[in-house]
């Protein structure tokens, strides 16, 4: 039962992800927009194949992708990334878990 709430390898997973992102594409003010967003396309591609490998390896309940996307979406307001960017990577995140 414990098990169920220890949430330490999503949490740790999830700030891994938004790391990698945050180092491939800094946020959109610095960068012209087609620029931004062909690093993101990049970058969300090697999200999507990370957190595939993740959830093939991890059982995620309902708990852990909070704990998971909920790191990521901190980690990602700590860079600088805008809201409602941020809000459409994590809701894009949660499909791919």
């Amino acid at each position: 039962m414990l098990k169920w709430f220890d949430a330490r390898e999503a949490k740790a997973f999830g700030a891994a992800l938004a790391n990698d992102f945050i180092r491939q594409v800094e946020p959109a003010r610095n960068l012209p927009q087609n620029k931004f967003a062909k690093k993101a396309d990049a970058a969300l591609a090697k999200i999507a194949r990370d957190a595939a490998e993740f959830r093939k390896a991890h059982r995620l309940n309902v708990y852990k992708k909070a704990q998971l996307t909920n790191q990521f979406k901190w980690a990602m307001k700590e860079a600088g990334y805008e809201a409602p960017y941020i809000d459409k990577l994590t809701d894009w995140l949660v499909l791919k878990l």
